[in-house]
C-alpha cells in the first residue's frame, strides 16, 4: 500500500485562505533559540501574577511535551482590525471607554479555534494516520516564537509579531502535528528580517513605560495586563496613566509605523458589537452585573470579572473631566461595591475633586 502524499504548503495555504486566514507558515519544534530570553523574562518577575506561564514553561518550550510526537507546527494568522472604529479619537475623548480593538467583536478564541479545527480536518483527510491539534491562546504554546520561526513576521520592539504587509493587527493560532510536513525554512533561515530599525515609537508612546527595552515588556506595568490579567488593586501611581482604557491597550500598535497602512478585516465575527467601540464610561459603569454579563456574552471581555470591570471604569471616570453625573454615579456605587472597587471609586472621587 502506498504512503499518503504530504500536502505542500501552497495546498495547505489555499485551504487556510478559504477559511479566512491571511497566511500560514510551517516550522519545526526547536525553540532553543528563544529559551534563554523566555527564562530570563520570567526570572526577572516581568510576568507579574501570571504564574501559569512558569508552571507550564517546559511545555511551552518543548511542543512535544504538550502533544507527544509533535514534529511540526502550522502557524496561521488572521487579521482582526475592524474598519472605522476611530481608536485615536476615542482615546482622546475622556468621556468614552477605550476597549482594545481585538475585543470589540466575537471572542477570537472561539473563532480561530473553530477555523483551525476545520483546517486540521482537511489535512487529516489527506493524512488519516497522523494527529492534529489546534490551539489559539488556550494552552501553553509559545505562539509568537513559533510564528516568527514559521515566517509570519518578526518580533517587534513592543514584543508583538510584526509583518510588513499586515502590521500587527492579527491573531495567531497553531496546529500541532506529528506529520513531517515540508518546512518553510528548512535551513533555519529567518523568513522575515527585523525591520524595526532605529524606530522606538512603541517604547516612547507606552503610557506606563512598560517596554523597558526593545522586545522586553514588564507586564506589571502594562495596561493590558493591569486591566485584564491583574485581579487586585492597581498601583495608584499607574492609575493616572491608564486614562480611559478600560480593557487592554493598543498604543504600541496605534503608533507603530508598520500599522499605518495595515489592512482591516472583513470578518463579520470581528465587527464591533453593542457599540463597544464608541460607548460612554458612565453608561458602562452604570451596568448591573447581569447587564454586564449580557453585554459581554460571547466576547473576550468575559476574561475579566464584573469587579475588575467596575475597577477599570472607576479609574477611567477618575481620569476624566469632573461632572456632576460622574460624581453621583461613583458615589451611588459605593454602597454595593467590594472593598477593592470602593478603593478605586474613592480614588476617582478624590481625583475629580482636585480638578
Amino acid at each position: 500500500m502506498s504512503q499518503p502524499t504530504l500536502p505542500d504548503r501552497e495546498t495547505i495555504k489555499t485551504w487556510a485562505t478559504g477559511l479566512g486566514f491571511q497566511d500560514i507558515g510551517i516550522t519545526n519544534v526547536d525553540l532553543s533559540e528563544h529559551e534563554p530570553h523566555v527564562r530570563a523574562w520570567i526570572n526577572a518577575g516581568f510576568a507579574g501574577d501570571m504564574g501559569y506561564l512558569e508552571r507550564n514553561l517546559e511545555k511551552r518550550l518543548n511542543p512535544a511535551l504538550l502533544v507527544p510526537n509533535t514534529c511540526r507546527v502550522i502557524s496561521a494568522r488572521m487579521n482582526y482590525l475592524a474598519a472605522d472604529t476611530q481608536p485615536l479619537e476615542i482615546l482622546e475623548n475622556s468621556k468614552k471607554a477605550y476597549i482594545s480593538r481585538y475585543a470589540l467583536g466575537r471572542d477570537y478564541h472561539k473563532v480561530l479555534r473553530r477555523r483551525l479545527a476545520k483546517l486540521a480536518q482537511k489535512i487529516n483527510v489527506a493524512l488519516p494516520d497522523k494527529q492534529f491539534r489546534a490551539f489559539t491562546d488556550t494552552a501553553p504554546v509559545l505562539e509568537k516564537a513559533l510564528a516568527t520561526k514559521a515566517g509570519l513576521g518578526w518580533m517587534g520592539k513592543h514584543s508583538l509579531v510584526l509583518n510588513k504587509q499586515a502590521g500587527s493587527w492579527f491573531f495567531i493560532g497553531e496546529i500541532y502535528t506529528n506529520a513531517p510536513l515540508p518546512l518553510d525554512h528548512p535551513n533555519g533561515a529567518t523568513a522575515s528580517e527585523d525591520a524595526c530599525g532605529k524606530c522606538s515609537a512603541c517604547i516612547t508612546v507606552c503610557p506606563t513605560n512598560a517596554i523597558v527595552s526593545p522586545k522586553k515588556l514588564d507586564a506589571r506595568r502594562c495596561i493590558s495586563y493591569l486591566t485584564i490579567e491583574h485581579q487586585g488593586s492597581i498601583d495608584p501611581a499607574l492609575r493616572p496613566h491608564i486614562g480611559n482604557r478600560i480593557y487592554g491597550c493598543d498604543d504600541c500598535q496605534l503608533f507603530c509605523p508598520w500599522n499605518r497602512d495595515a489592512p482591516t478585516s472583513t470578518e463579520a465575527d470581528f465587527k464591533p458589537r453593542h457599540n463597544l467601540h464608541n460607548t460612554d464610561l458612565e453608561a458602562l459603569f452604570a451596568l448591573s452585573e447581569a447587564q454586564f454579563l449580557t453585554l459581554t456574552e460571547g466576547s473576550a471581555i468575559r476574561r475579566i470579572s464584573y469587579e475588575q470591570w467596575q475597577r477599570n471604569l472607576a479609574i477611567g471616570l477618575g481620569n476624566g473631566s469632573p461632572s456632576k453625573s460622574a460624581v453621583e454615579l461613583l458615589r451611588g456605587r459605593l454602597a454595593q461595591a467590594s472593598p477593592m472597587v470602593a478603593e478605586h471609586i474613592h480614588w476617582a472621587l478624590d481625583r475629580l475633586a482636585q480638578h
